[in-house]
């Protein structure tokens, strides 16, 4: 199929982070700081993502404040004419810092939240003090004029203090929160027996995003990312292979969304050596599963196929061992039980311990 042009890039501008979060989707072998591509480099892809049709970027990683250059590549994004949202720890911010990323016109700042307390933030993102710095750092935020969003990922340890964590957004100023169960890509692979949610906590978290959504319309937006091991239905994940967005990793690979290296068949082009435009209409990564000439049965003949295309491909590689096999959460997936089953296991598990990511 011919491919549209791309709205979003995600730029993962380093794999660097203070934090440690056992949910991580970046992968279990990360690129070295060595590797990491230069400002120079990343410039001239935010001019070739402009060209390309990409009209927001996501500057992220590991924490992009762990690099020295990010108000430079600030500049750089705002020179290619892109709207550009800094998606951070907060971390390694500043007073001074966050003036100097708007004078070269940082657009918006997505905030993580690992907790709604220091005990639980601190803990779950392996950080003493982290919680105290990210609270001085959002008032900081929300005082420069930034639009701010809280990404709250949640999971069997936290889904308790989600009430409270729409309730801090309402409270910080926050324009929006994004509410996502944890989905089981990268490092948060190693953590699925301890942070997996029960069914009772991934249904109590659709009702209290419902209720939510509904008493605080016109003042909050909640974007939610439902558990996929307890759902029925699979996400249209990316918006569609390859059809909406993509993303750079530190070193320069792209990739059509952030967890296609776990998919072993997949060779991907990096920026170094190909002009994004090349990549993103003729790479191999990106046509391997673009349209619906790629698909099996059930999802070949499904009238959902054109909503959700067959579902998340990396979740399939992981649960069923062929990327190319329906979403194992389609409740038309020979492996749904399977993977319903392996829900209640994990989720039964309190015994394990979290297995905290490691900084390259």
């Amino acid at each position: 199929m011919t491919a549209p042009a791309p709205i979003a890039m995600l730029a993962e501008l380093t794999y660097r982070c203070p934090l440690s979060c056992p949910y991580c989707s970046n992968p279990v072998e990360m690129a070295a700081r060595e590797k990491e591509i230069s400002t120079e480099l990343w410039v001239d892809v935010f001019r070739q993502a402009a060209g390309l049709g990409v009209l927001q970027l996501h500057l992220s990683g590991g924490e992009p404040a762990s690099r020295r250059d990010l108000v430079d590549l600030v500049a750089g994004a705002r020179d290619a004419g892109l709207y550009t949202n800094l998606i951070t720890s907060a971390i390694g911010l500043t007073q001074r810092r966050l003036a100097e990323l708007d004078a070269a016109g940082l657009d918006h700042v997505q905030l993580s939240l690992q907790g709604t307390d220091a005990d639980m933030a601190d803990r779950i993102g392996g950080y003493n003090g982290g919680f105290k710095r990210k609270m001085q750092a959002a008032a900081w935020i929300v005082e420069a004029g930034f639009p701010l969003t809280l990404n709250a990922v949640v999971h069997r340890q936290n889904l308790h203090q989600l009430p409270e964590a729409i309730e801090m957004a309402v409270e910080m100023k926050a324009r929006r929160i994004e509410v996502a169960i944890v989905q089981f890509h990268g490092w948060a692979m190693l953590n699925r027996s301890a942070m997996m949610p029960t069914r009772a906590q991934a249904d109590e978290a659709s009702r209290v995003v419902a209720e939510a959504r509904k008493r605080l319309k016109g003042q909050l937006v909640i974007d939610y990312v439902p558990a996929d091991y307890h759902g029925d239905y699979p996400k249209r994940c990316m918006g569609g292979w390859g059809l909406s967005g993509l993303n750079v990793t530190p070193d320069g690979l792209v990739l059509p969304c952030h967890a296609a290296q776990t998919i072993p068949n997949l060779v991907f082009d990096n920026v170094a050596d190909k002009p994004l435009s090349d990549i993103w209409y003729h790479g191999g990564a990106f046509n391997a599963y673009r349209g619906e000439d790629w698909m099996q049965e059930p999802c070949k003949s499904c009238d959902r196929r054109k909503l959700d295309f067959g579902g998340c491909r990396c979740q399939a590689m992981a649960i069923a061992g062929d990327p190319a096999a329906t979403d194992p959460t389609c409740i038309k997936s020979p492996l749904h039980s399977r993977m319903q089953e392996l829900a209640q296991g994990f989720s039964t598990d309190d015994t394990a311990e979290l297995v905290y990511r490691k900084s390259p």
